[in-house]
């Protein structure tokens, strides 16, 4: 399955506790290994990014999107998974995440208090889903396949980010509280011939 595939299929609302083994399999390769180095994300575009996965997924009685290291999974996707257009639009929107920071606070989004980046990311929620019902008139806009990295940067950041951390290990098992069912048993099969 290719990794484009794959997206597809978590856009289309395919379900984590159904997932074969082998489906799962495929969702680990997309996470990052132990020695993954960016490849997109700047040394503080990946700072912005982890301070924004921290106050969407936090820790609380588990661990939140920074342990699961999300931030190194967004950077697979705009590496790996995403157009050249995509992956510029997600770029651009994190900068405006900077902009907005100084004019609300007069600093970075990195650099604002907890508070200050909640109350942005809030207001960035508020405003999104807002457009969302403008566009809409109060209906349900039919599901499309592949398109998890286009449009708005908000509604795109908090898809990849929850993707990433529900396929983490971390997600997945603490989060969860799901384990990967071994495959197939076939209990009549041969087992060899005896000498």
């Amino acid at each position: 399955m290719q990794r484009r595939d794959l997206f597809r299929l978590l856009g289309a609302g395919a379900v984590l506790p159904s997932l074969t083994p082998e489906l799962f399999a495929t969702f680990q390769s997309a996470q990052p290994t132990s020695n993954y180095t960016l490849q997109t994300l700047t040394p503080h575009q990946n700072a912005t990014v982890i301070a924004m996965i921290d106050q969407v997924i936090p820790v609380t009685d588990t661990p939140g999107a920074k342990a699961a290291r999300v931030n190194e999974f967004i950077d697979i996707i705009l590496t790996e998974w995403a157009t050249d257009t995509e992956r510029q639009n997600f770029l651009d929107g994190l900068a405006a995440v900077d902009i907005q920071s100084n004019l609300l606070y007069a600093k970075k989004f990195v650099d604002a208090s907890p508070e200050q980046q909640l109350a942005q990311l809030r207001a960035m929620d508020d405003s999104s889903l807002a457009e969302k019902a403008r566009e809409h008139h109060g209906s349900v806009p039919p599901a499309k396949r592949d398109t998890q990295l286009e449009g708005d940067f908000w509604p795109v950041f908090k898809g990849i980010t929850l993707h990433g951390y529900y396929t983490s290990e971390i997600g997945f098992t603490q989060e969860l509280h799901l384990q990967i069912i071994p495959g197939a048993q076939h209990g009549c099969a041969p087992l060899g011939t005896k000498a």
